[in-house]
C-alpha cells in the first residue's frame, strides 16, 4: 500500500531528524560543560599576561592624558575603555573582543552618540535611550558588536562641556586613538605566551552544519 509506505518513510524521516537534533544537543551540552570547567581552572600565566596587557593599555592612555592633555580635563581616558580591556585582555577568544569589534564598535557608537546629541532635543533620558539602543542595532547590522560601545555612545550624550565641544572629533580622539592604543597592546601581549592568539580565529556559526544537513533532506 503506497500510502502506508509513504507514511512510514515520513515517520522515519522525522525520527532521523529528531535523533540528529538530540545527538547535536548532547554534544553542545558536553561542550558547554567543558567550557565551564575550563573557566574554573586557575591559570596563573594567563592571568599574568591579562594583567600586563591591561596595565600597559590603560596605563599608556592615562600617561598620554596626564602628560599632554591636562588642560582639557580628563577626556582621553573614557570609562568604556576599562570595559574593553576586560574583553580584549581577559577574554581573548571572545568574538566580542576581536579587533573589528573593538574599533568598529567604539567608533560607530561614538558617531551615533554625537549625532543623537546634535540633532535631538536636549532631553537626557530620551537622548541616552536612543543613543544606546541605536548603537546596539548599528553594531548588530555591521557585525561589530562590542558591549563597551554602548557606554561610548552614552558618554557622548551625558552633560559634559568638553566632550560636547569635540563634536564628531570625539569619534577620532579619544575614541579611535584610545581604541588603537588598546589594540596595539593586545596584539603584543596576547601573542607572547603559548596558547593565546589574538586576533582569535572565529569558527563557523552555531548549528551551521546541522542547518545545511537539514536543508539537503528537504
Amino acid at each position: 500500500m503506497p500510502s502506508v509506505r509513504g507514511f512510514r518513510k515520513k515517520n522515519e524521516s522525522v525520527g532521523e531528524r529528531r535523533e540528529i537534533m538530540r545527538k547535536h544537543i548532547k554534544r553542545r551540552l558536553r561542550h558547554t560543560k567543558y567550557i565551564f570547567y575550563q573557566e574554573t581552572l586557575v591559570d596563573f600565566k594567563d592571568h599574568f599576561w591579562s594583567f600586563l596587557g591591561a596595565f600597559f593599555g590603560i596605563g599608556l592612555i592615562a600617561f598620554l592624558q596626564s602628560q599632554h592633555l591636562t588642560e582639557i580635563e580628563n577626556i582621553f581616558l573614557i570609562g568604556s575603555f576599562g570595559a574593553s580591556s576586560v574583553l580584549i585582555y581577559g577574554a581573548v577568544n571572545s568574538p566580542l573582543a576581536q579587533p573589528r569589534n573593538l574599533i568598529g564598535g567604539h567608533v560607530l557608537s561614538a558617531l551615533v552618540g554625537v549625532t543623537v546629541f546634535k540633532f535631538l532635543p536636549e532631553i537626557l533620558w530620551l537622548n541616552a535611550s536612543i543613543a544606546v539602543a541605536s548603537s546596539i542595532v548599528l553594531m548588530q547590522i555591521t557585525k561589530t558588536m562590542h558591549p563597551p560601545g554602548g557606554a561610548t555612545a552614552l558618554i557622548a550624550v551625558l552633560p559634559s562641556d568638553k566632550i560636547q565641544e569635540l563634536g564628531y572629533w570625539y569619534a577620532l580622539s579619544p575614541v579611535l586613538s584610545g581604541g588603537l592604543i588598546l589594540l596595539v597592546m593586545a596584539l603584543i601581549f596576547n601573542n607572547i605566551p603559548k596558547g593565546r592568539k589574538y586576533p582569535h580565529p572565529i569558527k563557523q556559526t552555531k548549528y551551521f552544519h546541522m542547518r545545511r544537513m537539514l536543508k539537503r533532506k528537504h
